[in-house]
């Protein structure tokens, strides 16, 4: 959450000329209602199976960069869905960097609480390990441009690429 996923996918896209989607938009774009209404209706557990459907939708298209939400490999069969498809980046961002990013965005349905930093750390707790998990790629993101980020994580992109084919010979 507020590691620049949506923004660094469009780059990467853009750059490897692949179709980018967000799976949070694409549950928006589908259900005619923003994710917070989602989870004032539904709940998590409601918004989370909604989730998992695109997610086993879009991750079965073939050229394309996703851009996932935050919870996303909160569920076994969304990391097994993401680590089976493509190449899994993840964008990692120091607590600090989080905070910033996303303490006045109201549309973090997660964070509306008492305490939103504490629950912010609590989230990246639980969800570190499992980023790394299906990670392919991890790339701190720190305080640079998202060109220089997307720049960094194209060459890594490649190297890991270039690993796996020899690997495989």
């Amino acid at each position: 959450m507020g590691a620049g996923k949506t923004s660094v996918g469009r780059l990467l896209a853009k750059h490897f000329a692949k179709t980018f989607y967000d799976c949070d938009h694409e549950i928006e774009r589908r259900t005619g209602v923003k994710i917070p209404v989602i989870f004032e209706i539904e709940g998590e557990a409601g918004f989370r199976a909604r989730e998992a459907a695109v997610l086993r939708e879009l991750t079965k298209l073939d050229n394309i960069v996703l851009a996932t939400g935050g919870g996303a490999v909160l569920r076994e069969d969304n990391r097994r869905a993401l680590m089976d498809n493509g190449a899994v980046v993840y964008l990692r961002a120091s607590l600090d960097d989080l905070w910033q990013r996303t303490r006045h965005d109201r549309n973090r349905p997660l964070l509306q609480t008492a305490d939103p930093r504490t629950r912010l750390h609590e989230l990246f707790a639980e969800r570190d390990p499992l980023y790394r998990e299906v990670a392919s790629v991890v790339i701190d993101t720190g305080n640079q441009s998202l060109r220089s980020l997307a720049t960094r994580l194209e060459q890594r992109l490649r190297e890991s690429r270039a690993s796996e084919h020899h690997q495989n010979i």
